[in-house]
């Protein structure tokens, strides 16, 4: 796959990044590198590899043969440093600090 400069210079664009012309050609070479080897991998045959849905559950712990990975329940909590960092942030109104904008441009 060819990338052309103008897609370096859109996705630069897009990711507000000012590029001097040998980085805009050195960023080619390296996507046109990485998306040509991705061509590759997709000339792989992969029909009798079973689908992998979650990695580590049923996954034996490194440490401990025949015990399984133990995942801890994805709860919420408050964060006890709101206080330390609305301190530091220059425009506070808590539990929130204001940002300069950067979507317009």
């Amino acid at each position: 796959m060819k990338i052309s400069r103008e897609d370096v210079l859109h996705v630069a664009e897009l990711a507000h990044l000012e590029l001097s012309e040998g980085e805009v050609q050195s960023i080619q070479r390296e996507l046109d590198s990485i998306l040509t080897y991705m061509e590759k991998l997709g000339e792989l045959e992969t029909s009798q590899v079973e689908p992998l849905a979650q990695v580590l559950f049923d996954a034996p712990a490194q440490d401990k043969p025949g015990e399984e990975i133990a995942l801890r329940e994805d709860v919420a909590v408050a964060c006890a440093l709101t206080g330390e960092v609305l301190a530091g942030a220059p425009d506070p109104s808590p539990p929130y600090f204001r940002v300069p904008k950067v979507i317009d441009r």
